[in-house]
């Protein structure tokens, strides 16, 4: 059983990679076409039917890793970050079906691949729950939070397509770099994958003994090349050693194998969105902008305002009150001040401050936008900084 899942993901990584160029297909210029608008509405619905059959080889993955674990298989890295990308995907089928935005394809589906390739990297073993998931709050409290979070993502895709449509591409500005460092930061996500695909591949590992904050004595290995290592570490093999040690307050034991990773994605990111900007001779934005001039801003900023209405509600049940509840039956308190809850507190107060600046302050267009872009970049930061290199109760990592 967990073999067929593992090939159902697989599946569903294909089919949206397939749905992703048919999607981009639909936005290339055909000169010369009478019939332009029929070629991008057949081309559009081929990208969501195969996105709905992606969705549904991926939904069973989660079905029969569930029968192969014995309970949601959402208890760790690998199965939370699959399931996120996997509820990108719903949220798009469900906003595509409503706007028949091809738009919205090209831009949600590679942003869910990255998400899903980036759960790639994560051990995939089946292991039972330890005793303090094993309750039901677990399926209730996590899916419905990477539910809202899955639809909230889908407004800083719209968000990206308002902004990379609308901005001025014509001279360099703050406007044009804050966008460019959008595209740099996805690049990082990609870069991560590549280094842990590379070093997964030649076999690579390094370890380190040092000594915790608790004069613990630890064994730590390293699975891509260290440049940050452990506070007074000594490493065990003569492999590339590290650079400079990891700050001294991250806490867990694991920080700085986690904070090399971090590094490395950064790094590699910067290599990669050089050799992007060498071969378009230009911003990514600008060389994007072009396909997206027949779109109306005013539909795709409508779009990133449903996926918050419909996402921010559906977030706060999952992430705050079940989390409480669960936190409660668990630890005998409803709050606790742990940095996944801390960011999901701000995650809350931040959408919660979008709704109101975009209702009583007519916040609409390109202010809206970068909020937008703004509420993804602290999901994502909970996602990754929280769990790779900020230790806590909730982190899986």
């Amino acid at each position: 059983m967990a073999e067929l899942s593992s090939t159902l993901l697989y599946i569903a990584f294909i089919i949206y990679l397939i749905a992703t160029l048919v999607f981009a297909m639909s936005l290339s210029d055909k000169k010369g076409k009478e019939n332009k608008a029929a070629y991008t509405r057949r081309w559009g619905r081929v990208g969501y039917v195969l996105s709905i059959l992606g969705f549904i080889s991926q939904l069973g993955y989660f079905v029969t890793r569930w029968m192969a674990s014995g309970h949601a298989p959402v208890s760790n890295l690998f199965e939370f970050t699959t399931f996120f990308g996997m509820m990108m995907v719903f949220a798009f089928i469900l906003l595509y079906g409503i706007y028949k935005t091809n738009a919205l394809g090209v831009f949600a589906m590679p942003i869910a691949l990255l998400v899903i390739a980036y759960a790639s990297m994560f051990p995939k073993d089946i292991a039972p729950l330890i005793p303090a998931l094993q309750s039901d709050w677990l399926k209730i409290h996590v899916t419905t939070a990477a539910l809202g979070e899955g639809i909230l993502s889908i407004s800083f895709v719209a968000g990206l397509i308002f902004l990379i449509r609308v901005v001025d591409q014509t001279s360099s500005t703050k406007k044009t770099k804050m966008l460019e460092i959008i595209m740099y930061l996805l690049l990082c996500v990609f870069g991560f994958i590549v280094v842990s695909a590379i070093s997964a591949a030649a076999g690579y590992e390094t370890s380190f003994n040092f000594t915790d904050k608790k004069e613990q004595k630890v064994e730590l290995t390293y699975n891509v090349p260290a440049l940050v290592g452990p506070p007074n570490g000594t490493q065990a093999d003569d492999h590339f050693g590290p650079l400079v040690a990891s700050p001294s307050w991250m806490n867990g034991e694991q920080a700085p194998r986690k904070f090399n990773t971090f590094i490395w994605s950064l790094l590699t990111g910067g290599v990669l969105y050089g050799i992007v900007r060498l071969i378009l001779r230009k911003r990514i934005a600008a060389a994007i902008q072009p396909k997206l001039m027949n779109l109306k801003p005013e539909l795709v900023d409508e779009i990133s305002y449903r996926s918050v209405a419909i996402g921010f509600p559906v977030f706060t049940l999952g992430a705050l009150i079940f989390a409480m509840i669960w936190a409660q039956e668990a630890w005998t308190r409803f709050w606790g001040w742990d940095p996944k809850e801390v960011w999901a507190l701000i995650t809350f107060l931040f959408y919660a401050a979008y709704l109101h600046f975009r209702l009583s302050r007519g916040w609409h267009g390109e202010k809206s936008a970068w909020l937008c872009v703004i509420g993804f970049v602290i999901i994502m930061f909970n996602l990754i900084a929280v769990n790779l290199v900020i230790s806590g109760l909730h982190s899986y990592a």
